[in-house]
């Protein structure tokens, strides 16, 4: 797929960890104007590929070539230097510092002479302040990070891409955390990226994204290079068929309403500044949906159910008991688990090994009970082995062995092993925030299967997601929140998604105090 008026070009390029053959001889080119779509499964070697682009691995064979001339980039600054800059799904920011120390650090602009440098503190505002303007920010470049939400963290490293006046720009899973109207924002900086003639490396497991603004697609599947071509000349089902090697029909498991009694009621729940007057009820084996634009308050009231929100006030009962919550333990201990949006962060410890991620939340024992993976009052190495077998055959979870460590996995790997934390400690209530955020169409099947079992076993479920689609398939009721209030519930039979939408972006208010 060489292209004369390519920019930069890929041949041949393998890499190996160990046993693991990550790249096998993958091919690409980036040509200036153009946005190519870098589509696989998690695992599929998306995230080494982007690593070697970016001097963090170098390549065992093959070459990288800039504008025709063979290129090694020995670190990661050559590869910035050179043109190459990357937007990544997980945002790694400094907290503590200003967001115009984030888009300039390592690189900002000095006063003085040879010997005496000093930072130009207004010059570097302004022109963060600029590229923040350009992306559409609508907060300052001195505000600190530490205060920003997630979407607007991402905005940040699209704005710090753009700073570096980039040749290459990798996105990552860019639309992960923006809402419906960020993302069409965010789709006219990608067009303003090709009128610029920069050439554009987007990753997304999401197709529509991929039809609206890419031109041309490179498939990858378990290292190597199993299709290439021009969007125009394609359809969603032939790259699915590319991507997983096999035909996936019906991602969305059909799960009946088979509710039993009560199991969770939340009444008067208010937040002095994040939500107020939250009022529902979660029935056994019903999956609840909450859907709103980003900061509509949806995270905040699930950290409030798991004692993480301390500053929350209100009445929980849980299976007519009313009880208080105010640590993660006393939540765990009355039933409840929470798979959080951000799974590096709050989801999973990267250092430890795929087999403690797994088990970690069966040490204490499941409601206060003894571990089930205890012999006595000692760890079992047995048992917690045969767990993380089990659960990594179930979540088809892409490892090489049980000690592989966390954060060597891709994101939908990371996500499984989370999501698979808690199924040991058999809970009454499973709270998933975004559980699909980052994860292939392949591994969204699994997940949702997941969804399917637990209900049929009996669970009640939250989901908390900002696709509507998985919402609407997905949840028996849907809540729609907005500005941190209830707008509207829908039954599912009753949902449209027009209507759904319109609720959430407040062009349609509800006439009367919501209760779900």
């Amino acid at each position: 797929m060489t292209q004369p008026h390519s920019w930069l070009e890929l041949k041949g390029i393998h890499k190996r960890f160990g046993a693991t053959h990550a790249l096998k001889g993958v091919e690409l080119s980036l040509v200036p104007g153009e946005v190519l779509a870098l589509i696989g499964e998690n695992g599929a070697g998306k995230s080494t590929l982007v690593k070697t682009l970016t001097g963090v691995y170098a390549p065992d064979a093959g070459q990288i070539l800039v504008q025709g001339v063979p290129t090694v980039f020995a670190r990661a600054q050559d590869a910035q230097q050179t043109g190459i800059a990357a937007v990544h799904q997980e945002t790694v920011m400094f907290e503590e510092l200003s967001v115009a120390e984030n888009i300039y650090i390592g690189r900002q602009p000095v006063l003085g002479h040879r010997y005496a440098h000093m930072i130009d503190w207004q010059r570097m505002l302004q022109d963060a302040q600029t590229v923040l303007d350009k992306v559409g920010a609508g907060f300052s470049a001195s505000t600190l990070v530490k205060h920003l939400s997630l979407a607007q963290r991402h905005l940040v490293e699209i704005a710090r891409a753009l700073s570096q006046e980039a040749r290459v720009v990798i996105l990552d899973e860019p639309t992960a955390a923006l809402s419906q109207q960020e993302i069409r924002d965010f789709y006219e900086l990608v067009r303003h990226l090709k009128s610029q003639d920069v050439a554009v490396l987007f990753i997304t497991h999401k197709f529509d994204e991929i039809f609206s603004v890419c031109d041309r697609y490179v498939v990858l599947r378990d290292g190597a290079t199993v299709g290439t071509g021009m969007i125009k000349d394609t359809d969603k089902d032939s790259l699915i068929r590319l991507m997983a090697g096999r035909e996936i029909h019906q991602i969305y498991p059909a799960i009946a309403a088979n509710t039993g009694p009560v199991v969770l009621q939340v009444q008067h729940l208010n937040h002095p500044s994040e939500f107020s007057q939250i009022n529902f009820e979660l029935r056994r084996g019903e999956i609840l949906g909450f859907y709103g634009l980003v900061g509509a308050g949806r995270s905040e009231i699930m950290l409030a159910l798991m004692g993480l929100n301390n500053a929350a006030s209100g009445i929980i009962k849980i299976n007519g008991q009313q009880v208080t919550i105010r640590k993660p333990a006393d939540a765990i201990g009355h039933g409840l688990a929470y798979v959080p949006e951000e799974r590096q962060l709050q989801g999973g410890i990267l250092d430890f090994a795929v087999m403690h991620n797994l088990s970690i939340a069966d040490l204490s024992g499941a409601l206060g009970q003894r571990a089930s993976l205890s012999i006595g009052p000692w760890l079992s190495a047995r048992k917690e082995n045969d767990l993380s077998d089990t659960l990594i055959e179930q979540l088809q979870i892409k490892t090489a062995n049980v000690h592989t460590a966390l954060g060597t996995l891709s994101g939908g790997n990371q996500q499984k092993v989370v999501i698979g934390k808690w199924l040991g400690i058999q809970p009454n209530i499973i709270i998933l925030d975004e559980p699909t955020k980052g994860i292939d169409v392949g591994a969204k099947q699994a997940v949702y299967r997941l969804i399917a079992d637990m209900v049929a076993q009996g669970l009640a479920v939250i989901l908390v997601s900002s696709e509507l689609p998985e919402v609407m398939h997905l949840a028996h009721r849907i809540v729609v929140m907005r500005r941190g209030r209830m707008a509207a519930v829908f039954d599912r039979d009753q949902a449209d998604a027009q209507e759904v939408v319109a609720v959430a972006s407040g062009l349609r208010t509800a006439d009367k105090e919501v209760h779900a």
